[in-house]
């Protein structure tokens, strides 16, 4: 019988460093990624529309008969995976929960700070996750929204990302948090330029490795991990929702080889029942 594969899909290309974390903790499953960079950026639209389009991406991964839908996108995380768990009989799992557990565990002054998009911000998702896992713990949070475009254009690591960093942070500073999560699928790429403006005392949590090794104790949990031979290579399928040109060139920066074989592909409609939760 054939290896099914997991599934992993985001706005557009930054939910690729949590494909590449998931292919660095399980080189030998398959995956198959989908990047929706028609509506690319869901950190700007209403809940309903990112539920919706969220919806619409999980049904296309389950065409490709995947085995765990994993959401690499802290927006689509913070407003649809309840929902998407509750229509879909496979495990799906968000960035939002991982990169908050490991924010608790590792934080002992328990001052938080959270980065990410102004959807995910403005959800509290974070804020609510992390304080359900530690009471007295305090959280503070801001919206960067230039890091994204600084991380598309391979501008990760120049002055105007470390200026544009000192700015968004420095209110985070202020209340004196000792641990930071990375709370935007893009924000990994600029983790050296982060690193300049934060105090060494300050730990930062990346939430695509932490995602990967939730995924692998979740197959495991499941028995679903790849039982081919060992040291077997698996293999990642690309799709889009508009043209690929602009996701072959920043994807493959962002995984440092090249995107050779990128579909573009029409996601499916989806019943207006499934919007709502019973």
């Amino acid at each position: 019988m054939p290896q099914r594969t997991i599934g992993v899909f985001d706005s557009g290309v930054g939910g690729l460093t949590v494909l590449q974390a998931i292919r660095k903790h399980l080189p030998d499953e398959d995956l198959v990624y989908l990047g929706d960079t028609a509506r690319v950026p869901y950190g700007t639209k209403s809940p309903e529309t990112v539920l919706r389009y969220a919806l619409q991406a999980a049904e296309f991964l389950c065409a490709h008969q995947v085995k765990m839908i994993v959401v690499a996108c802290n927006t689509a995380s913070s407003v649809a995976l309840q929902i998407l768990t509750h229509h879909f009989n496979i495990p799906v799992v968000g960035v939002i929960v991982p990169g908050a557990q490991e924010a608790v565990r590792i934080s002992t002054s328990g001052r938080i700070g959270v980065i990410g998009t102004e959807g995910t911000v403005n959800s509290g998702a974070y804020q609510r996750e992390i304080s359900t896992l530690r009471d007295g713990v305090q959280v503070f949070t801001a919206a960067c929204p230039l890091f994204v475009p600084l991380a598309e254009e391979g501008w990760a690591n120049h002055e105007i990302a470390r200026l544009a960093a000192h700015e968004y942070l420095l209110p985070l500073l202020r209340n004196n948090i000792d641990t930071l999560v990375l709370g935007c699928t893009h924000y990994p790429l600029l983790k050296d330029t982060l690193r300049q403006v934060l105090p060494a005392q300050v730990n930062m949590v990346d939430s695509a490795t932490q995602t990967a090794i939730t995924v692998r104790s979740l197959l495991r949990h499941h028995h679903t991990l790849c039982q081919e031979k060992p040291k077997r290579v698996g293999s990642c399928r690309f799709y889009v929702t508009d043209v690929p040109t602009r996701f072959v060139r920043v994807g493959s920066a962002f995984l440092g080889e090249e995107l050779k074989e990128v579909e573009r592909v029409t996601l499916p409609a989806i019943s207006p029942d499934m919007m709502r939760f019973p």
